[in-house]
């Protein structure tokens, strides 16, 4: 397992722009770009070694929809590019890492379809494959999160673990774009009891917060995504990285 602490800034794409969401509610959409590539490439710039992108018209629809703009910054910058959203066919994977994605995140589908999750992890290893556990009150919500599960998110974690599982993407909805920090001791606790990475997600914002996730790299802490605080300009990137890599 690496011992760096990466920062992942965040691209959400809708509409071929590149918006945010508050707690992913679709009605409630601030636009920041109107070119989620040149947003990219902006963050790259800045010293980011990884991209998060997120298609967010794929979460709606089940399948990718923005995928064209996803595999433009892959094949084309030299930062990493992890895409979640609508992933849910053996097809959408291989399309996606074939054509220079580094990791592909599946989410709702580690419930609602098992089988094809863990024969991802089987065919691309667990560094190709995250696991995206959107958690609520410790609960895994699915389905863009519009519904709960009975889930609870480390048992998820513990499972797909023992199936392969290196990566876990933990988002707690009720703080993402709410600006008002991440939960740490949730994150924590699910790289504990997988024994795996974790990358917080959710709640970033400020550089208090990414310190005081650095400093949890011991419990599996290995990242943090942040979005809103960038485009707000609470954090600055490249300060970020600089700072939590020392």
């Amino acid at each position: 397992m690496s011992n760096e602490f990466i920062v992942y800034p965040a691209i959400d794409i809708r509409g071929g722009k590149c918006v945010r969401l508050l707690q992913g509610d679709y009605d409630q959409e601030t636009v920041y770009g109107d070119s989620p590539f040149d947003m990219a490439k902006t963050f790259e710039e800045q010293g980011a070694t990884w991209i998060h992108m997120v298609d967010l018209d794929g979460a709606k629809a089940g399948q990718p929809v923005n995928h064209e703009v996803v595999i433009k910054a892959a094949s084309e910058l030299s930062a990493k590019v992890q895409i979640g959203g609508g992933i849910r066919t053996a097809e959408d994977v291989a399309r996606y890492l074939d054509a220079g994605v580094s990791r592909v995140i599946l989410g709702s589908s580690a419930i609602s379809d098992p089988e094809f999750v863990t024969s991802m992890l089987a065919t691309y290893g667990g560094e190709r494959i995250a696991i995206g556990i959107d958690a609520r009150d410790g609960f895994v919500a699915t389905h863009g999160w519009l519904q709960t599960s009975e889930v609870k998110a480390e048992e998820l974690g513990k499972e797909l673990a023992a199936k392969g599982a290196e990566t876990f993407i933990m988002t707690d909805i009720s703080r993402d774009g709410m600006l008002s920090g991440p939960n740490v001791e949730a994150i924590a606790s699910l790289g504990q009891a997988t024994g795996k990475q974790v990358i917080a997600s959710g709640g970033v914002s400020s550089m208090d917060d990414l310190r005081e996730l650095a400093e949890r790299k011991d419990s599996g802490i290995a990242g943090a995504i942040t979005g809103k605080a960038l485009y707000t300009d609470r954090i600055d990137l490249k300060t970020a990285i600089e700072e939590v890599q020392q």
